[in-house]
């Protein structure tokens, strides 16, 4: 696959064959990303060379993501604004009692590895990559230890994986001056130090999380207390997605922004107050027994209009992208299914099945916000032409059809019925009918080696 050559282009392992071999896996587990490493490689032979590539000390998931984030921030450059999602997702592998290296995740008795990547995606929900990732395992001798984890400093803490993640946003921000790199995390990452951080760097990459604590301002009040005297600057209607415990509904939300300056939360600190923006989201007239829908997002960024207002909330609900991400990579990878008999080995395999699962979200997401584009753009020129061939059962046109046309088709052999209400494909059909379509490009290859060649009806 000729994307894969351009992903993986500036890989430097110190060792010409380990990379010729990243390159190969990629492919192999982007033409079958359901399947375990020994079905998707060919035969026994490619199997333990991919044991032993993951096994070999040279490769470590950041040198596998290496060159994918190169390619990512080259990406990056061409957009205005970026946002730079982070979550934590759990992987768990608690059946695989011949793994080393796992910790407790929610429950001691459960085992497995904690990730924390960083995606680049646009204010169109478009994924540009993966810039980078933490995996980890829970130490389990403090594992729920409230009063060791209290005397930690902050930089000794899980929750630290944050400040972390904000600085290294900080850093792909100082290369990218006409780009405008804004932080978006969920509740976990409303930690004062992380306010000190982006104050210190100088707000090189702005921030914008969603709170979760009712902080202290300066004059001894409340954030409730600011937000409840603002007023109303505008309103905002949307339909809120379907989740497993609540249906797509509409909802319209009253906006409030007030400028305040947080002191530290704790007594005796010599944490110096930090100046932010909190926008207030709050549903009005919800449903009857419902709670209503609300959001409250700092930032530093200044939020005077509603049309600035309804921005920065789009901007956040983008992070629902990372959630998508997740489970690509949990149902459509199905990485904790992976039998590597260690964490060491565990860890590069997990960064070359997130390229993997970007490469499935981008395809479904640039097939809806640039429908005409040419198909060549994405796919090779094998791959459109066999999905074309089957699901057409007609010789494949000389010019490449429309990007939003062959990941139609790519979606219907995974299960996409293309309905007038059924909207556009998803994920799941998509990395189904990518799967599918490498075997079919594997057919037109055998066909095309016939002898004599078999010729199109």
């Amino acid at each position: 696959m000729s994307w894969v050559n351009d992903e993986m282009i500036s890989m430097d392992l110190k060792d010409k064959r380990l990379e010729k071999r990243a390159v190969q896996l990629l492919e192999r587990m982007i033409a079958q990303p359901s399947t375990s490493l020994p079905t998707a490689c060919r035969g026994w032979t490619e199997t333990q060379a991919a044991y032993r590539f993951f096994d070999n000390p040279k490769v470590t998931a950041e040198k596998v993501l290496a060159p994918h984030r190169a390619a990512t921030r080259d990406r990056m450059a061409a957009q205005s604004t970026v946002l730079c999602v982070q979550d934590t997702s759990e992987l768990d592998y608690s059946g695989q009692t011949q793994t080393h290296g796992l910790g407790p995740l929610t429950y001691v008795t459960r085992q497995g590895l904690l990730i924390h990547p960083t995606l680049a995606i646009t204010p169109d929900r478009l994924c540009l990559g993966v810039l980078d990732t933490r995996i980890w395992a829970r130490d389990i001798d403090t594992y729920g230890k409230k009063k060791y984890r209290a005397t930690k400093p902050i930089e000794e803490k899980e929750s630290f994986r944050w400040i972390e993640g904000y600085q290294q946003v900080c850093q792909m921000a100082q290369t990218l001056p006409e780009t405008q790199c804004v932080y978006v995390a969920d509740r976990e990452s409303d930690i004062y130090e992380l306010f000190i951080e982006a104050q210190l760097h100088e707000y090189q990459a702005d921030f914008l999380v969603r709170a979760c604590h009712d902080r202290l301002v300066l004059d001894d009040s409340r954030l409730s207390e600011e937000l409840a005297e603002a007023s109303v600057i505008g309103e905002v209607e949307f339909k809120l997605p379907s989740t497993h415990s609540r249906k797509r509904k509409p909802v319209t939300q009253q906006l409030r922004t007030v400028r305040v300056m947080l002191r530290s939360p704790r007594k005796k600190s010599t944490l110096p107050p930090v100046e932010v923006t909190v926008l207030l989201a709050e549903e009005v007239n919800p449903p009857r027994g419902e709670a209503p829908i609300t959001w409250i997002l700092v930032s530093n960024l200044l939020i005077d209009t509603a049309d600035e207002a309804v921005e920065k909330l789009q901007w956040y609900l983008c992070r629902r992208q990372i959630e998508i991400f997740f489970r690509i990579l949990k149902s459509g990878c199905k990485v904790e299914k992976l039998q590597l008999e260690c964490t060491e080995r565990l860890r590069p395999a997990l960064a070359m099945y997130m390229i993997v699962a970007w490469r499935v979200l981008y395809v479904t997401m640039l097939g809806r916000e640039c429908p005409d584009l040419p198909c060549d753009v994405v796919f090779d020129t094998k791959e459109w032409q066999a999905i074309h061939l089957v699901t057409t059962r007609k010789k494949p046109p000389d010019k490449p059809p429309a990007l939003n046309t062959i990941v139609r088709m790519i979606a219907s052999v995974g299960g996409f019925i293309g309905r007038k209400s059924d909207g556009e494909p998803g994920p799941q059909t998509i990395w189904i009918g990518l799967q599918r379509t490498r075997d079919f490009v594997w057919a037109l290859e055998a066909n095309e080696s016939a002898r004599p060649p078999i010729t199109y009806a």
